[in-house]
């Protein structure tokens, strides 16, 4: 299911469940035939659709509730995963899952976003939205990467920072400059990959590397287009029209130069073959990863300054 108000998959969804429905007959000779063209037209029908997707419903995919998080690409693509909790100032955050893992014979830090599934775990991590705790739990296990010489992956996938009275009394903003700070100066490899909805501060608190990765339907931007358009326009119902000139998605990002490399998604989004998703995010990983891997550390982080600095610069004809 898409996550907010959406109508351009209705037909996809009907045609899965009157696939699913004539899977279940006793006897599938009598439905082959049928099943074969229904099986036909989905492909067809959604490779049109997802093709010709505007950014307000790349948002809405982006948020669906099936999409991978970071624990399923941890799960299908590492071993030996040890979470570290807390912040050693004030608690735990679940809504940043940290630690450290092992990936294709090479030991690793990961730090990324965890929505959570399901009303009760979405509420214990606060549905992506980061608190202070979380932010500082996720540069403490950075700065154990950097001492170790581990390089650093991140997984972006967040409504925003948690903008919370209680957050912002425990230094929200200080503990988002703070790791805008070390991520900038830290002598490893990092790279940052964005899987889903990546907003605001939340996204930039994990944000900072010498790669950044961007599936196919994901979104990237300083705001969500509800927030620009209440702004702009004083009214969220401008939001698909917001969307658009925020240019939010991979393929305005890559042109833009604030990511570097776009991971195809399966037919459908990840959400439609989230291991195949893991599959082709991982692949992309490893090859990021040997590449950067054999820069040294002062290389990494003057690379990593004049990449930041060459954002947001254009000649004008």
């Amino acid at each position: 299911m898409v996550a907010q108000d959406s109508d351009f998959d209705d037909s996809i969804l009907e045609l899965k469940n009157r696939i699913a429905e004539l899977e279940q007959y006793p006897d599938k000779s009598d439905a082959h035939s049928e099943l074969t063209l229904l099986r036909k037209q989905l492909e067809k029908e959604t490779s049109e659709t997802y093709r010709k997707l505007t950014a307000w419903q790349r948002t809405l995919v982006a948020r669906n509730f099936d999409r991978p998080y970071t624990l399923d690409f941890i799960d299908a693509l590492m071993s030996d995963w040890v979470e570290l909790h807390g912040d050693r100032r004030f608690g735990d955050d679940g809504a940043i899952v940290a630690g450290l893992a092992t990936f294709r014979g090479r030991s690793i830090a990961v730090v990324g976003h965890q929505k959570g599934r399901g009303t009760r775990e979405r509420i214990r991590r606060n549905f992506g939205q980061a608190h202070p705790e979380g932010i500082r739990k996720g540069l403490r296990v950075m700065k154990l990467a950097a001492r170790f010489g581990l390089p650093i992956v991140t997984l972006v996938d967040t409504p925003g920072a948690y903008p919370g009275i209680g957050a912002e009394e425990r230094g929200q903003a200080a503990a988002i400059a703070d790791n805008l700070i070390e991520m900038a100066t830290m002598p490893v490899p990092i790279v940052v990959i964005i899987t889903g909805e990546g907003w605001s501060g939340g996204a930039l608190a994990v944000g900072v590397g010498d790669r950044t990765l961007m599936f196919e339907y994901a979104v990237h931007s300083v705001i969500t287009p509800e927030g620009c358009a209440a702004i702009l326009w004083r009214s969220q119902d401008e939001k698909e029209k917001a969307a658009e000139a925020m240019k939010i998605t991979a393929k305005d990002l890559l042109r833009m130069g604030v990511v570097d490399e776009v991971i195809p998604e399966p037919v459908g989004g990840a959400h439609a073959d989230p291991e195949e998703a893991c599959r082709r995010l991982g692949d992309r990983l490893d090859a990021t990863l040997r590449e950067l891997e054999k820069k040294t550390a002062p290389a990494l982080v003057e690379q990593r300054y004049a990449r930041f600095r060459a954002m947001g610069v254009f000649n004008e004809g």
